[in-house]
């Protein structure tokens, strides 16, 4: 039985999944960067350019995201896929967003490496570069909306230094722990949030499914991967805990995989860095890294059946969360006392993503004034002259080719 309270939202602002999948398709060919910046990307096509959701429910989506083990990045692109399109939408987000990196690093995989030597080097600085100009449209437009008053601001610059002191996923979880504290403290007299008001269709019963079979999961595959002799089953509970176990996606899951694939001997160490050096020269999220390692294990399953197991296993734990919590988060998020902690961790997302914009996204890529005036280009380029963002980040890899010339 639906849940009808998860079901407000008019017809009318509902899209169709080929609608989500064009957008997504084209986000996951252009967004490079790793999954801070793709944030900023997502901001700028669906909160400025779509209106598929404002600035408040994009940044509780964030925090909720943040909060879940998983690739936030895609987790945040499967939500909105799920706003818009509905279970169709939220698959044809994923699909979009994730595919054209898996194909590119399964490509690599077979020996087409597009990013080597000098000029393949400048073109990724190039993107790099692009990334800082991205990140820095998303903080001062998140600003301007999440921090109006001197309390949020207090807040979003405590966060910055709580995830400059305390780096990695501890720096940033912390954060928004602490801003959400401190927001049911300081920021109980805000405006009431009319804004972001978001209607999945998620019944409570689906996502108390979700989380059974989340946690069932978790628990039954190793007993399943003790019992039955088989590699395909246990190449699925490999990748579905590395999924499970990692807040925020992105480098941070790089540990896991390393010992739960290379460990074993599945794959060796050279191929295993490789493969990684290339999925930074590649759009979209740094899961489809598990394509690239399902292609390449020494065991069958291997090749394309190999990276179709590793890619799901991967990205399934951290949608089987985030179905399970939605339809429960969001018929909180609408009390008093909700609002104010969502303020708090709304203005500390603000926080994080301007340390993130120092480091790493900044210190990785500012090297020296030709860096600096390539990324204040690109910010204007966003800013100022309203280019799309995929010219943008077009531009910025010819520019970045053309510095490694000189």
């Amino acid at each position: 039985m639906t849940d009808t309270s998860m079901i407000g939202r008019d017809a009318a602002a509902r899209g169709t999944s080929g609608e989500v999948l064009t957008a997504f398709l084209k986000l996951g060919l252009t967004s490079f960067g790793g999954p801070i910046a793709h944030l900023g990307y997502f901001r700028e096509e669906f909160v400025t350019r779509r209106k598929w959701i404002d600035d408040r429910g994009y940044a509780d989506l964030v925090a909720l995201c943040q909060f879940l083990p998983g690739p936030a990045s895609s987790q945040v692109g499967f939500a909105l896929g799920l706003l818009r399109g509905g279970r169709l939408g939220a698959l044809a987000a994923w699909a979009g967003f994730t595919l054209p990196s898996a194909i590119l690093i399964m490509l690599f995989a077979l020996g087409a490496s597009a990013f080597s030597g000098p000029l393949g080097a400048g073109v990724l600085h190039g993107l790099k570069i692009v990334a800082v100009a991205i990140v820095a449209q998303a903080v001062w437009g998140m600003a301007r909306t999440l921090c109006p008053d001197r309390e949020r601001t207090g807040i979003a610059v405590a966060a910055v230094l709580a995830a400059t002191v305390l780096p990695g996923v501890t720096g940033q979880v912390g954060a928004i722990v602490l801003g959400a504290l401190a927001g049911t403290w300081m920021c109980r007299n805000g405006e009431r949030a009319l804004g972001g008001e978001l209607h999945f269709p998620v019944s409570r019963r689906m996502g108390v499914i979700a989380l059974i079979l989340f946690f069932v999961l978790l628990a039954g595959l190793p007993i399943a991967v003790a019992l039955i002799p088989s590699q395909a089953l246990a190449v699925v509970d490999a990748f579905f805990r590395a999924g499970a176990l990692v807040f925020g996606g992105g480098h941070v899951v790089l540990p896991l995989l390393e010992a739960e694939i290379v460990t074993p001997g599945w794959v060796s160490p050279d191929a295993f860095l490789a493969g990684y050096g290339a999925a930074q020269a590649v759009p979209g999220p740094l899961f489809s890294f598990a394509a690239y390692l399902g292609m390449v294990l020494g065991p069958w399953p291997n090749g394309l059946a190999g990276a179709a197991l590793a890619l799901v296993a991967i990205f399934l734990p951290g949608f089987l969360l985030l179905l399970g919590v939605l339809p429960f988060w969001n018929s909180l998020r609408v009390r008093p006392a909700a609002q104010a902690l969502m303020r708090g961790a709304n203005a500390a997302v603000v926080g994080i993503l301007g340390a993130a914009l120092y480091d790493p996204v900044w210190t990785g890529a500012i090297f020296g004034p030709p860096d600096f005036a390539l990324a204040l280009t690109c910010f204007a380029a966003l800013m100022a002259w309203r280019c799309p963002p995929w010219i943008v980040v077009l531009f910025a890899a010819v520019a970045g080719a053309g510095l490694s010339l000189i």
